[in-house]
């Protein structure tokens, strides 16, 4: 058995192995502590065979003559993460990202199988643009990439696109993210539609009526910045109703970017009473509060936007006793010159995919949220929400891991992004949980190397 480390350059073992993994009968990732929940956790050995998971097993356990060896020693060994709710913007907006570059900052985050939202241009309500989307991920070779298709033509919020079309074509759920769908009946009949074809409605919970142009949380800062705002009640009023409509007839509903105390009772209370009601949350709405607006300007806008401290709590709440399904970054480039017009004038928006992991184990450090709790929200879960082949270890399944030296400390620097957005207001942070090496369908895809 040939067995190669962990550490030195591009011209050392790592990179050889990379070249003879794909002629060897089995790939060991060997030495780690591998978490799988519900399945493994402690140290072990992953076995990978023609691109899948072949066995965890003891490290006592020698491999067959012939198979390659990458130590892993130190690192967690996880499966891969899976992200709900990435914009990877091509095709239309290749100035902000495109499939490539969005799917290699998904890789250094570790995320192997991410699902995009259709607001590109054009939208993505037509079968056409889906299997275009479906072709430049192909052509990215890196992370798994998975269609959402919109809930209405146009994502205007009146014609529903064809659900069954959009379906067959690749997606895997539907959405208007970004833009509400306001008219009821219009919901209605979109959640009917999507019961007859079997998939998930995903919904961007905004009362338009009530956010108006609104640019950060309604609260405090807001009035003392003098800045428009948007009230909680404009997440919580919609997302009300889309329970209402949920139980009404029989959708799977999923609640995009949870960031009020109030979504997460209505939540919580839906679960109670037994609809197919889930939920996601965003690092940045566990970790920051409006108070970030001061420091960071436009690179602490998005929509829903941060709330207050009470609000925070509550979303952490919400991810450790399961009200919360999982973990999603709402990954949203822009280029840099949008981003400098203004509170006001700036679009909504960050980028996460490069940042989630590390924010996401702070809440761990802290002991709010248990490692299992953390990977099952980033693996297993967001994975089962959508019925993805993906999110495991078992034997059988598709050789998407990631390995996460958990105690590396590092500090987030745009510049060195793998994303074409820079716009964050993590930027300066020190924080603690680098991904080391993602492997993708048995493949090494990244490997993270400090620049020194």
């Amino acid at each position: 058995m040939a067995c190669f480390s962990k550490s030195g350059s591009d011209d050392d073992e790592w990179s050889r192995s990379r070249i003879i993994e794909a002629a060897s009968s089995i790939l060991v990732l060997a030495g780690g502590w591998v978490l799988d929940p519900g399945r493994w956790n402690g140290e072990a050995d992953v076995w990978i065979k023609n691109g899948v998971i072949d066995d965890v097993v003891s490290p006592d356990v020698c491999p067959p003559a012939g198979a390659v060896c990458v130590d892993v020693t130190g690192l967690l060994v996880l499966p891969g993460f899976v992200d709900l709710h990435v914009h990877l913007r091509e095709p239309g907006y290749e100035y902000k990202e495109t499939i490539a570059t969005g799917t290699a900052a998904a890789m250094a985050g570790g995320f192997t199988s991410i699902c995009r939202m259709p607001n590109t241009k054009p939208v993505n309500d037509e079968p056409f643009v889906t299997r275009l989307i479906t072709m430049k991920s192909r052509e990215a070779d890196r992370a798994k990439v998975y269609p959402i298709g919109a809930i209405t033509k146009g994502s205007a919020g009146r014609e529903l696109s064809d659900f069954r079309a959009l379906k067959e074509a690749g997606c895997v759920a539907v959405s208007d993210d970004g833009r509400p769908v306001m008219d009821d009946e219009v919901m209605r009949r979109a959640m009917e539609r999507a019961v007859a074809v079997d998939l998930p409605v995903i919904d961007h919970c905004e009362d338009l009526s009530l956010s108006g142009c609104g640019c950060m949380n309604d609260g405090p800062i807001s009035r003392a910045l003098g800045r428009a705002a948007i009230p909680s009640r404009a997440e919580t009023r919609m997302v009300e109703r889309d329970i209402r409509l949920a139980r009404e007839t029989g959708a799977r509903l999923h609640v995009a970017h949870v960031s009020t105390e109030a979504t997460v009772k209505a939540v919580r209370n839906a679960k109670h009473e037994g609809l197919s009601v889930t939920a996601e949350a965003c690092p940045h709405h566990f970790t920051l509060t409006d108070e970030a607006v001061r420091r960071s300007g436009p690179d602490a806008k998005m929509n829903p936007p941060l709330r207050s401290e009470q609000d925070r709590i509550a979303v952490i709440e919400g991810l450790a006793d399961g009200t919360i399904d999982a973990i999603a970054t709402d990954h949203a480039p822009h280029a840099e010159y949008e981003k400098q017009r203004g509170m006001d004038r700036a679009p909504f928006g960050i980028v996460g995919l490069e940042t989630a992991l590390a924010l996401t184990l702070r809440l761990v450090e802290e002991g709010v949220l248990s490692l299992d709790r953390a990977v099952q929200c980033l693996t297993s879960k967001p994975a089962r929400l959508l019925g993805l082949p993906a999110g495991t270890l078992a034997p059988g399944a598709s050789a998407d891991i990631v390995m996460v030296d958990r105690a590396r400390e590092w500090v987030v620097d745009p510049d060195r992004f793998y994303s074409k957005g820079r716009n964050t207001p993590f930027a300066g942070w020190p924080v603690r949980g680098r991904v080391m090496m993602t492997v993708v369908g048995g493949r090494i895809r990244y490997r993270w190397q400090d620049a020194a």
